[in-house]
């Protein structure tokens, strides 16, 4: 088996169509390709009986957590240059994987005896397990409430001390907002929740609701520096355990509470304001009218909503969206992403007077490349706090995040909402963003 770097390369030329923008060093200690570039490690011969299996993200995907696959050198650098060559992408609609395309096409009479060089190459047998981390079983209808109490805990009941590593004393997993890159990820995560307190517009004895409320920073910030009594609920009994202990050791008590609930749970409005940041990716489409119209109902007419929301770009076809399989099986379970303007939309439908819409894209790529460079700078005990393949899931998904903000295949959104009441008067000032 000499040369399988070689043999590998030339391979995915011929399925790809053109040459691999990577080296590759492969199991029997041999390795091509432009030099300088960064590297694919392809540690075991099994990572390409993987693909053959599962052609396409999840295959590689596989690979990548059970440590089949690796990457030397630049990891953002090796992403963007895989991406381009991986992925074809349209003016519009979902990229489509040149990957799964071309190992179909083997199947071919003209391509069969590249199809048997690479069943050579990858070894006699069936497909590898999928690593313990990937997410197997529905628990029920999609989005009812057992299978996301499952969902939710997949990601986020992995260690409270994990979670501290990556993202720091803020313990805030959503995006920051930034004066310019000099700024500290703390720094930033502050002025993310001033901001969604001062577009709340709250104020000393107020009523605040905060739908996944993650380890309680929105509600301990708004709390503390601005005097309401805030209710944050979440599906994640790690989370709520740390957010309590968190509360009491800021003497915050008789303020704040924390409850592992669904927002579909909450009995017991109105309140003044709700934020809701980061969460409306788990709620999925068959849900989202639900979600909107249980938070117009807790609020008081004249309170204001805080949606904090990924978005992706509109398809042609939407009823042809599906979530990316890495994402579904290893990251969050179930969680969808619509586009801003359907969210917007639906928004509306149920009663709400959407007021502003602030775009902060690249704010989450600055972010996202903080947390990356917090887990690599502390690889080895994130590895200990949780996984050796969970730690991998958590770097590849955070950098291939990164980079797909950058390049505006995905974006996020606030958007602020008022439940305006029949006079009309939204409580709102006469100029726009002017948050007091």
């Amino acid at each position: 088996m000499a040369d399988a770097a070689g043999r590998i390369a030339t391979l995915a030329e011929e399925v790809l169509g053109t040459p691999l923008p990577i080296r590759v060093r492969a199991w029997d200690h041999s390795e091509t390709g432009p030099p300088g570039a960064p590297t694919l490690v392809i540690r075991r011969r099994r990572a390409l009986r993987r693909l053959l299996w599962r052609p396409g993200e999840l295959g590689l995907a596989r690979g990548w957590v059970a440590g089949d696959l690796d990457v030397e050198g630049d990891l953002y650098e090796a992403l963007d240059r895989l991406s381009g060559l991986l992925w074809e992408r349209g003016p519009a609609g979902p990229p489509r994987s040149r990957l799964r395309t071309g190992l179909q096409a083997l199947r071919d009479p003209a391509l069969r005896t590249a199809a048997r060089r690479l069943i050579a190459l990858a070894g006699p047998g069936l497909p590898p397990t999928p690593p313990r981390e990937e997410v197997r079983t529905s628990f029920g209808p999609v989005h009812s409430l057992r299978r996301d109490r499952k969902a939710i805990s997949h990601h986020y009941d992995v260690g409270n001390d994990f979670y501290e590593l990556v993202l720091g004393p803020s313990m805030v997993y959503s995006c920051a907002y930034w004066d310019g890159p000099d700024s500290t990820l703390e720094e930033a995560q502050r002025a993310k929740l001033d901001l969604v307190c001062r577009k709340l517009a709250l104020k000393p004895g107020q009523r605040l609701l905060d739908v996944g409320c993650g380890w309680g920073s929105m509600v301990l910030h708004a709390a503390r520096e601005y005097g309401v009594s805030a209710v944050g609920v979440t599906l994640s009994e790690e989370q709520a355990a740390y957010a309590r202990k968190r509360v009491a050791d800021h003497g915050l008590t008789d303020q704040v509470e924390i409850r592992v609930q669904d927002y579909r749970e909450v009995p017991d409005g109105p309140y003044d304001a709700i934020s809701s940041i980061g969460m409306a990716e788990h709620v999925g489409a068959v849900r989202y009218a639900e979600y909107t119209a249980i938070l117009h109902g807790l609020l008081r007419p004249g309170g204001r909503l805080l949606n904090h929301q990924i978005a992706r770009r509109p398809q042609p076809d939407e009823e042809a969206y599906h979530v990316d399989e890495f994402i579904d099986r290893y990251v969050f379970p179930d969680g969808e992403l619509a586009p801003v303007g359907r969210t917007v939309t639906q928004l509306e439908a149920e009663g709400f007077e959407v007021r502003d819409v602030e775009a902060i894209r690249e704010h989450y790529a600055l972010t996202l490349r903080r947390w990356v460079a917090n887990l690599e700078r502390s690889w080895a005990r994130g590895m200990r706090l949780t996984s050796p393949g969970r730690a991998r899931v958590w770097r590849l998904y955070m950098a291939a995040s990164a980079l797909s903000f950058e390049r505006n295949r995905i974006g996020v959104n606030q958007i602020l909402a008022v439940r305006t009441p029949e006079d009309g008067a939204s409580g709102l000032p006469l100029r726009a963003r002017d948050w007091r």
